[in-house]
């Protein structure tokens, strides 16, 4: 195959048919975390790529498992060898961390895919998609799978800590009340004082 060592844990090489290769001392759930900003710079680089059609070959990972067996992924899709590309341009893939971030990136874009309430964090500008800061943290630290994605629970609880809490609605005051208002009882004069009313009092008699 003909494969030229990067470094002491990533062999990149090529296959007769065009294909970058890639072979990994270790599991993709063991590749390092990265940092939020180079994870950032790699979504704004990769779309750029994307815009400007800057399409790449497909590229062939293989990863050597704690136990001496192999985990193989292929990538071939136009679009994430695309954003392949621009990874290695700007950063290099021939290093565990370079590899990660690319890897990391490509499963953020497959989780946004499968899960509504991620694509909701996703602001649409003039310029582009925005991700969520939180979105970007968890990528940028949550572990890989086996299969080089991520694992959408704990993923969600990283987000979910990174969130504002919910906004509580002010009490709502109860509507005023429509019965008509008590009227005070009307106050009777005594029956002596209503029978005095009615008479006339004699010449000379006493009240």
């Amino acid at each position: 195959m003909g494969m030229r060592t990067e470094s002491g844990l990533v062999e990149v090489g090529g296959s007769a048919d065009g294909a970058v290769t890639y072979l990994v001392a270790m599991p993709p759930e063991a590749l390092p975390a990265v940092r939020v900003f180079d994870l950032s710079a790699a979504w704004d680089a990769a779309r750029l790529a994307a815009i400007e059609q800057a399409w790449g070959g497909p590229r062939l990972f293989r990863f050597r498992r704690a136990d001496g067996g192999f985990t193989d992924l292929a990538l071939t899709d136009r679009d994430a060898c695309c954003w392949a590309r621009a990874v290695d341009a700007t950063i290099g893939m021939g290093t565990p961390y370079g590899l990660t971030l690319c890897l990391r990136l490509l499963a953020l874009v497959e989780l946004l895919g499968r899960s509504p309430w991620a694509a909701e964090l996703i602001a649409m500008r003039r310029d582009g998609a925005a991700l969520h800061p939180g979105l970007l943290h968890a990528a940028a630290t949550q572990a890989l799978t086996a299969q080089a994605r991520f694992d959408e629970t704990p993923f969600r609880a990283l987000v979910r800590d990174r969130l504002p809490p919910p906004t509580v609605p002010p009490p709502t005051m109860p509507p005023p009340s429509l019965a008509p208002p008590s009227l005070a009882p009307t106050a009777t004069p005594p029956p002596q004082a209503a029978r005095r009313k009615g008479m006339r009092q004699a010449p000379g008699a006493s009240a």
